[in-house]
C-alpha cells in the first residue's frame, strides 16, 4: 500500500454553504492510477465540516434550517466574547457535523450510493478561501 496526501481548494459564501467535491475527490483518485483504497477528505480549519447528503435543491435549504434551529446564529456564545468575531455558532456546528470522512473506492471510483454526494458545508459568518486535503491509501 503506498500514500498519497494532495488537497483541493475553493471559495464558499459561508453562512452554511453546500458544495458538492464528489468530483474533486474522484478526479485526485484518478490521477494517483490506484484501482482500490480509501480517500481520506479533511477540512483544513474549524468552521466548515464534512458529510454526504443527497446534494440536490431542497436538502441544500433543509440543512441550513436545521443548523440554525438547532445552532442558532443569533445567540449569545462565550467564543464570540473571547473572540469578537461572531462565529461561536460556527463552530459547534463543525464540531458537530466533523473534519473528516473516509470513502472507499474500487476499479478507480469512490464507492457511493447514486444519491450519494460528498458534501462540504462551510459554517464561517463571512466568505472563505477553503482547502481540504486529501489522503488516499491504495494500490
Amino acid at each position: 500500500m503506498k500514500i498519497i496526501t494532495d488537497k483541493i481548494e475553493f471559495s464558499t459564501r459561508g453562512d452554511t454553504d453546500m458544495i458538492d467535491i464528489t468530483q474533486d475527490v474522484q478526479e485526485v483518485i484518478s490521477k494517483t492510477g490506484f484501482t482500490e483504497g480509501n480517500v481520506l477528505v479533511f477540512v483544513v480549519g474549524s468552521t466548515a465540516g464534512l458529510t454526504t447528503v443527497e446534494y440536490e435543491p431542497g436538502l441544500k435549504r433543509d440543512l441550513p434550517e436545521f443548523f440554525e434551529k438547532i445552532i442558532p446564529s443569533g445567540k449569545r456564545y462565550y467564543h464570540n466574547d473571547t473572540w469578537g468575531d461572531g462565529n461561536g455558532h460556527s463552530h459547534i456546528r463543525a464540531s458537530l457535523l466533523g473534519p473528516s470522512i473516509q470513502i472507499p473506492f474500487k476499479d478507480k471510483h469512490l464507492m457511493l450510493g447514486t444519491w450519494q454526494q460528498i458534501v462540504y458545508i462551510d459554517f464561517d459568518n463571512r466568505p472563505r478561501h477553503r482547502r481540504a486535503v486529501i489522503q488516499i491509501i491504495g494500490e
